[in-house]
C-alpha cells in the first residue's frame, strides 16, 4: 500500500484522525492485559514496607542492612545500592528496580501489540483505509502505554504517601518514566522492522542489556556514580533516589529520552508505508528447507528460546555467587531468615536461599511458556497458519510443533540456569541441577492452562497471562506477606517439594504432570474442534 492509500493531509490535526477511537479500542482490546500487569506491579511495590517493617524494624538492623550492601557486590549487582535507612527508601532500594522493569515489558507489549502486531495481521491497512490519519495509530499505542504508566504511578504515589509524599512521587514518575523510555522505544523498533515478534524481542534484549549495564555498575561502585549505571534507564530510576534527598533532575533524562524517541518514531512512521518497515525481512532460499511443522515453529521461535536461555544461565551465576553472601545479609535477623525458609524449604539457611532463587526462576519460565504457547494464537490471527493448515498438515501436528518447542525450551532454560547456578555458587552440579527440574511440572501446568484457554476460548487466551501473573505475584510476595499457606497452595508452585535440601516427593509431582497433560489434550481437543480464528 502506497502514501496515497491514505490520501494527502495537511495539518496536525488530520494526520491524528480518529486517535480518540483508536484509543478506546486499544483499552477494550487491553481490558485483561493492562489491569493484570498494572495489578502485579502495584502489589509489589505496594506489600515492601510492612515486609521491611518486619524484617528490618531496629535502627540497628537497618544500619547494618546499609552496611553488609556496601560489601556485598554480588548483593548490590542484583537490587542496587542502599540510599537512605527509611522504609520508603528501602522500598524503593528493594522493588524499584524490578518494578521500573516490569513497567519496560507491560509497555513495549502494548506499543507492539497496537502497531506492527496490527500491520502483520492486515487489520491495520483496513483502518488505515477509512478516516484515520497516518499517526493515528501509533499516538493511540503509545497513549495506551501512557494510560497503563500513569496508573501505575498514581497508584505508587497514593500507596507510599505515608511514608513521605515527595519519595512517593519521585518513586512513582520513575518507574512511569522507565516504562515510557521503552515505549517509545518499541516503537522505533516496530517501525524498522517486519515482525512484532523481531519487535519485541529486540525491545526485550533491550531492556537485557539494560539490566545488564545497571548491575555491573552498581557491582562495581555503593552509590551508583558508575558510568554503566548512568547509561541504563533503570539506573536513572535508582538515581532519582526516592526518600533519600530526592534528585528531581534525572527525572528529566527519562522525560528527554522519552520525548527524543516518541520524536523519532514519529518521523519514521511518516516516511514508510503500511506493512512496510526500514529493516525489511531477508527473502528466503527459491526452494524451501523446512520439511514439518515442527521445524517452521522452532524456526519461528528459535530467536526467543535462545533470549531466554543465555537469559536463565546468566540469572543462575548471578544467584549462585550471591549464595554465600545469602547468610552475611541475613544475619541474626530471624524474620528475614523465616521468610527465605518459608520460600526455600527448612534445611538450612544456604539450601533454603538456592531453592527461593530456583523457585523464583521457575516462576519465571512460566511466562516463558506461556508466551510461547500462545505463539500459536498469533499465528493463528494474523492469518499465517491457514496456509499451512491448508496442506497436508493437521492443526494437532502444527499445534504440536509449537508445543514442543514451549514445553521443551522450558526444559533447556531450567536445564541451563541449573548449570549456572553451579557455575556462580562453585559446587557440585546434581543437587541444584534437580531442584530447577522440579519446578518443570508447575511450569507446565501454566502452560497447559495457556493450551486450554486457546484450544476452547480463542479470544480469552490473553487470560492466561493473567494466570501466570497471579501465580508470579503468589510466589513473589505472598511468604513476605505471611499469606496464609491454603492460599499459596492455589499456585502450582506451592505443592513442590523444597529443593535442594528437602526430600524428593514424588507424589505432588505425578499429579501436577498429570493434571499437565489433561489440561494440554482438553485444549488440543478443543482446537481440533472449533472453526479457526473465532
Amino acid at each position: 500500500m502506497t502514501a496515497l492509500t491514505f490520501g494527502v493531509r495537511s495539518g496536525g490535526s488530520r494526520q491524528l484522525a480518529g486517535t480518540g477511537t483508536l484509543l478506546r479500542f486499544a483499552l477494550r482490546r487491553d481490558r485483561v492485559l493492562i489491569p493484570v500487569w498494572v495489578a502485579v506491579n502495584a502489589l509489589m511495590v505496594l506489600s515492601m514496607p510492612n515486609t521491611l517493617k518486619g524484617l528490618y524494624g531496629t535502627a540497628a538492623e537497618r544500619a547494618d542492612l546499609m552496611r553488609q550492601m556496601g560489601t556485598n557486590s554480588s548483593l548490590r549487582a542484583m537490587v542496587g545500592p542502599v540510599f537512605g535507612d527509611s522504609l520508603g527508601a528501602l522500598t524503593a532500594w528493594r522493588v524499584g528496580v524490578y518494578a521500573g522493569a516490569l513497567a519496560a515489558v507491560t509497555s513495549l507489549l502494548v506499543v507492539v501489540r497496537h502497531t506492527r502486531d496490527e500491520e502483520e495481521s492486515g487489520r491495520q491497512e483496513l483502518v488505515a483505509s477509512g478516516t484515520v490519519g497516518r499517526r493515528a495509530s501509533l499516538t493511540a499505542a503509545l497513549l495506551a502505554a501512557a494510560v497503563a504508566n500513569a496508573v501505575l504511578a498514581l497508584l505508587v504515589t497514593a500507596g507510599l504517601a505515608g511514608q513521605g509524599a515527595s519519595g512517593a512521587v519521585a518513586l512513582g514518575l520513575g518507574i512511569a518514566g522507565v516504562g515510557m523510555v521503552f515505549a517509545t522505544m518499541a516503537a522505533i523498533v516496530a517501525q524498522l522492522t517486519e515482525s512484532a515478534r523481531l519487535a519485541r524481542g529486540l525491545t526485550a534484549a533491550v531492556l537485557g542489556a539494560a539490566f545488564v549495564l545497571r548491575a555491573a555498575g552498581d557491582s562495581g561502585t555503593d552509590d551508583g556514580s558508575s558510568v554503566l549505571t548512568w547509561l541504563s534507564p533503570l539506573g536513572w530510576l535508582e538515581n532519582v533516589r526516592p526518600f533519600a534527598a530526592e534528585r528531581w533532575w534525572v527525572l528529566l533524562l527519562l522525560l528527554g529520552a522519552t520525548l527524543l524517541q516518541g520524536a523519532a518514531a514519529y518521523g519514521l512512521a511518516g516516511r514508510r508505508d503500511v506493512g512496510m518497515s526500514f529493516l525489511p525481512t531477508r527473502p528466503g532460499p527459491a526452494a524451501g528447507r523446512l520439511g514439518t511443522a515442527g521445524a517452521l515453529a522452532w524456526r519461528l521461535q528459535r530467536g526467543s528460546v535462545l533470549g531466554w536461555s543465555v537469559g536463565f544461565f546468566l540469572a543462575g551465576v548471578v544467584y549462585g555467587g550471591m549464595t554465600e553472601g545469602a547468610a552475611d545479609l541475613v544475619g541474626d535477623n530471624a524474620d528475614a531468615r523465616r521468610i527465605i525458609e518459608r520460600m526455600g524449604g527448612q534445611a538450612g539457611l544456604t539450601d533454603a536461599f538456592l531453592s527461593a532463587m530456583v523457585g523464583m526462576l521457575g516462576l519465571v519460565a512460566a511466562l516463558y511458556v506461556v508466551a510461547s504457547v500462545l505463539r500459536l494464537h498469533g499465528e493463528e490471527t494474523s492469518g499465517r497458519a491457514e496456509p499451512v493448515l491448508a496442506g497436508a498438515v493437521g492443526r494437532l501436528r502444527w499445534a504440536a510443533g509449537h508445543l514442543a518447542v514451549a514445553f521443551g525450551g522450558s526444559l533447556l532454560i531450567m536445564l541451563l540456569a541449573g548449570a549456572g547456578f553451579a557455575v556462580g555458587y562453585g559446587q557440585e552440579v546434581g543437587p541444584v541441577l534437580g531442584a530447577c527440574l522440579v519446578q518443570l511440572p508447575a511450569v507446565w501446568v501454566i502452560g497447559g492452562v495457556a493450551v486450554l484457554l486457546y484450544g476452547l476460548l480463542p479470544r480469552a487466551a490473553v487470560a492466561a497471562w493473567g494466570v501466570a501473573g497471579a501465580v508470579l505475584l503468589l510466589g513473589w510476595v505472598g511468604p513476605a506477606l505471611d499469606v496464609p499457606q491454603a492460599v499459596l497452595d492455589l499456585s502450582p508452585f506451592g505443592h513442590l517439594p523444597k529443593m535442594p535440601g528437602g526430600a524428593m516427593e514424588w507424589g505432588p509431582v505425578t499429579v501436577l504432570l498429570g493434571l499437565a497433560v489433561v489440561l494440554v489434550a482438553v485444549g488440543l481437543a478443543g482446537l481440533r474442534r472449533r472453526d479457526l480464528t473465532t
